[in-house]
């Protein structure tokens, strides 16, 4: 029986190692991202083209507008190439999502370039009890999302040193740290710059079928802030009671060199007594902003109603998280002696502003592609028609979204870009599960749960060679197969967890997913 099954080991390893090899060489046969979005809109102009001459149209479902149809636009036509050459500079400057992000790196870059997000990030987990480090690591990988470039440049491998330190298994550490940067991508306790990422690609999907319909950074911030302790419980969980009783002891002759633990990195005595003052700028912060918010005439309420939805606070939450973080990251750089005098700030912002120069680009070709999508109507045929086909077959709730959710996370393992992917499956599902009955900011969450917690498990996350290669250190014969094999419970156990609570939270007690952001949507 027992060479039966260790005879059986070998095939079922092959058999998998075999898969993710299929995996990778079909995300390999994509462009890309940028390219992608080139190509797309020369296949749009074309689509609607052919569309457009054989008449393809839709009953409108809108009840003002009973008895109209929707038809494509063909934009293969002189009217096309005229509206595009006219439009182009117009489509790229009003991309929702352009300003927003710029805006809050704006804040970020000071923070992260004064070293206070890398100091925030080690004092989570330095010093902890053995007995919380694991979920604190967890915990510090979600938090690090503000500034991903730190969470796996930093914490994964410092997380690794930690363990081994404390006698347990370093991959294991870096495995719950490489769950909470990545998998719990989507989670945290504030905005970070991933929110008007995603919420500005949504309004402009939502808008094709609502040009009215606005959705703000803040539209997940409620379920985000939960999500984020249920990702640090299950990532804390699985790294304890699956993947370090599989990995069992450390092997030192397994190392591909030899482990100091005396590299393990502390805080200095200056940065302590930094972070202790930036914690007082922060209580200072919030004091402002509770005058400014909680009584009844506030500056920053909504002065139509006296709430706060609609206010001034929700709609410009991206450039307070940008003050608040340029004000802190400032006051950290001069208490730590990293930061001296307004340069440095400015420095800061522009470092940050060199580093999104990509992200620029691919947003100059996804907003062309949007503008097309949006011109041609492909969008608001598509999703009616994918409705009625829905509807047809009785999907709704949460078997929609369950569907849903599983449709992006198997997306997510060829396209690892969140926003790409996004802009690309928006657009046809937002208005989709609009006319379903859904609004857009349940729809953003849904598809967020399923964008983050394949991050782990595809060899297309612009990160994963990082990851293979910190691990390596510690096993020598590290693989794509085995590394996707240490993260493939986290996978399994995040997507299940935290679809549960996607669907108990919208559901079962029908709670906002962010402020005054509806659950249902009404044409």
């Amino acid at each position: 029986m027992d060479n039966h099954n260790n005879a059986g080991k070998p095939a079922r390893r092959g058999a998998f190692t075999r898969f993710l090899d299929t995996v990778e060489w079909l995300g390999n046969l994509l462009p890309h991202p940028v390219t992608l979005f080139a190509i797309l809109c020369v296949l749009v102009v074309l689509a609607s083209g052919i569309a457009g001459a054989l008449g393809v149209s839709v009953a409108d479902p809108r009840p003002a507008n009973e008895g109209e149809w929707i038809a494509v636009n063909s934009l293969l036509n002189a009217d096309g190439l005229r509206r595009l050459i006219t439009e182009m500079v117009t489509n790229f400057t009003s991309f929702a999502p352009l300003g927003t992000v710029l805006v809050a790196m704006l804040g970020v870059g000071v923070a992260e370039h004064s070293g206070l997000i890398s100091a925030t990030m080690r004092s989570l987990v330095l010093n902890r009890s053995p007995r919380i480090v694991t979920y604190a690591i967890v915990f510090a990988g979600i938090l690090s999302n503000m500034a991903a470039e730190l969470g796996y440049v930093v914490l994964i491998p410092l997380a690794a040193m930690i363990f081994h330190s404390l006698g347990r298994h370093p991959l294991a550490g870096l495995a719950a740290a490489f769950c909470g940067v990545s998998g719990g991508y989507s989670a945290n306790l504030l905005i970070g710059t991933v929110d008007p990422l995603l919420s500005g690609i949504t309004q402009e999907a939502a808008q094709l079928l609502d040009p009215a319909y606005t959705v703000g950074a803040e539209a997940n911030w409620f379920f985000m802030f939960v999500s984020t302790f249920v990702v640090t419980l299950i990532g804390g969980l699985v790294t304890e009671r699956i993947v370090e009783p599989k990995l069992g002891k450390f092997d030192a002759t397994q190392a591909s060199d030899e482990i100091d633990d005396q590299q393990m990195v502390t805080l200095e005595p200056i940065e302590k007594r930094a972070l202790k003052g930036t914690g007082l700028a922060m209580l200072a912060i919030v004091a402002v902003l509770l005058v400014l918010v909680v009584p009844e005439n506030a500056i920053l309420r909504n002065q139509e109603t006296g709430t706060i939805g609609g206010s001034p606070f929700l709609s410009g939450i991206v450039v307070i998280v940008a003050v608040s973080f340029t004000l802190l990251g400032f006051v950290y750089g001069r208490l730590a002696g990293t930061m001296h005098t307004d340069r440095d700030v400015v420095d800061a912002m522009a470092k940050s502003m060199s580093r999104l120069g990509l992200y620029i680009v691919l947003v100059f070709f996804a907003a062309q592609f949007v503008a097309l999508f949006n011109w041609s109507n492909f969008g608001t045929v598509t999703a009616v028609a994918g409705a009625s086909l829905l509807d047809s077959l009785g999907l709704s709730g949460p078997g929609l979204f369950a569907l849903f959710i599983l449709m992006c996370a198997f997306i997510n393992l060829s396209l690892g870009s969140a926003s790409a992917q996004w802009a690309v499956t928006a657009p046809i599902f937002v208005p989709m599960l609009m006319l379903m009955g859904y609004a857009p900011e349940v729809i953003q969450a849904a598809y967020r749960i399923g964008d983050s917690t394949t991050n782990l498990i595809t060899p297309m996350m612009s990160y994963f060679g990082l990851i293979l290669a910190v691990a390596s250190r510690y096993q020598k014969d590290m693989g794509i197969g085995t590394m996707v094999a240490l993260m493939l419970p986290y996978t399994l156990f995040m997507l299940v967890g935290w679809s549960v609570l996607f669907f108990v939270w919208v559901f079962v007690f029908g709670l906002p997913v962010g402020p005054g952001a509806p659950t249902y949507y009404t044409l």
